[in-house]
């Protein structure tokens, strides 16, 4: 696995007044803890060499850093690592559901700041999984679904995907060992889009897929996120 492609695929560079910002979603640290898996993918060692090779003038995490809901010695030792390998680089998290505790280990490096939501020039950026804030903005960006969709013909194939409903576009998540969840069954899992009568449906490559009717039906995905 190109695992620069990948991350390139699967991230997103915007011009705001803080020059230009990084989106990634969803990376789930320390995922293989609570996933069953037996080795260590080294992954957010290779996100933090990608975010430094593209260098951004702020990088926004769009929640949920880490993957367990806790905070073992190992989640520590994990993302203490990641912070430090970015210390040069200015790093907003719009806390996830999973960000329970973040702080004990963010607030060492004075590079990174914990918000529920961000507002920079009528751009909002936040997780997704709350209701929306009070404030007014043009577009907004949020992760939390982790979108994704079936294409082809007989046998389907699974594919991440950049999901908009109107002013919101929803990333897929950065981490290229989780598969995401067909946004159908997801989108009913943000609380101010569960009225949304479509969505959009990009590749990561800027292909449009088309719109997918939603019906107001949203089965229950229960932990999964």
């Amino acid at each position: 696995m190109d695992f620069f492609d990948e991350f390139e695929r699967l991230s997103l560079e915007v011009k705001t007044p803080r020059g230009r910002t990084l989106l990634i979603a969803d990376p789930h640290i320390g995922f293989e803890l609570s996933r069953g898996l037996r080795l260590r993918t080294r992954f957010e060692e290779r996100l933090a060499e990608f975010i430094i090779g593209k260098d951004p003038d702020l990088l926004v995490i769009l929640g949920d850093v880490k993957e367990p809901i806790g905070l073992s010695f190992t989640v520590k030792r994990l993302l203490t690592g990641f912070f430090s390998d970015l210390r040069g680089i200015p790093t907003v998290i719009t806390r996830g559901n999973h960000d329970g505790r973040i702080g004990e280990v963010a607030g060492e490096f004075t590079n990174v700041e914990i918000v529920n939501h961000l507002l920079l020039d009528g751009i909002l950026f936040l997780h997704g999984h709350t209701n929306l804030p009070e404030v007014d903005f043009d577009e907004a960006y949020l992760g939390h679904i982790h979108p994704a969709h079936h294409i082809g013909e007989g046998v389907l194939r699974k594919t991440k995907v950049f999901a908009r409903v109107g002013r919101f576009l929803i990333l897929p998540t950065v981490n290229p060992f989780i598969e995401g969840f067909e946004v159908r069954r997801g989108i009913g899992l943000v609380p101010f889009l569960r009225n949304a009568a479509s969505v959009e449906i990009f590749l990561p490559e800027g292909i449009h897929l088309g719109r997918l009717s939603l019906d107001g039906h949203f089965p229950d995905l229960g932990k999964d996120l």
